[in-house]
């Protein structure tokens, strides 16, 4: 009895392997309209080479400028006024050290502030900048997956093969586009 089920089970298996080996002839061999067909593409290549995101980088830095260099004069500030006190601190008497230190942690929680506001601020500008750039590569993706017939475009992969990445493609029709 034990032989006749290992045999049973040798044999299915057998026949699954033999299976899951011809799955892919079959595949290569079946007619082109049934064979699916995949790509896929790099955002994070389209994020930072394609034209669109060169033109919205430079956008972004524009409408940031004076901001980062009002952040860049209150740093320079606060460097100075704490190494001014530093320098003072053992000439001055108790009251007028602590004022001063009261002073330089006002202008640091101060800095600190405007500075995490600029970050979020240009962190949301960037967003809305790629998610810009996002919806015209969508449209520009969709069209090659129409025109040249691929079943599905994948942009999340751990590893893909040359052969399937249409990333090139993707990023000269959006630089003809611009």
């Amino acid at each position: 009895m034990k032989t006749a089920s290992a045999t049973l089970t040798k044999t299915l298996a057998v026949l699954a392997l033999g299976w899951c080996a011809l799955a892919p002839v079959q595949a290569q061999t079946s007619t082109p309209t049934s064979a699916s067909r995949i790509a896929w593409i790099s955002p994070e290549r389209i994020y930072n080479e394609s034209k669109l995101a060169k033109l919205a980088e430079e956008k972004l830095k524009e409408e940031f400028k004076s901001r980062e260099k009002a952040m860049n004069e209150m740093a320079g500030r606060l460097k100075a006024a704490s190494e001014k006190l530093d320098k003072d601190a053992p000439s001055l008497n108790e009251i007028d050290r602590n004022k001063r230190q009261r002073d330089v942690m006002d202008l640091d929680k101060e800095y600190q502030r405007r500075q995490r506001e600029f970050r979020e601020d240009l962190s949301q500008r960037t967003n809305e900048e790629r998610q810009a750039i996002s919806e015209k590569a969508t449209k520009v993706i969709k069209q090659l997956a129409n025109v040249e017939g691929f079943d599905i475009v994948l942009q999340d992969a751990v590893w893909a093969s040359n052969r399937i990445d249409i990333t090139d493609k993707v990023l000269a029709a959006l630089d003809k586009d611009k």
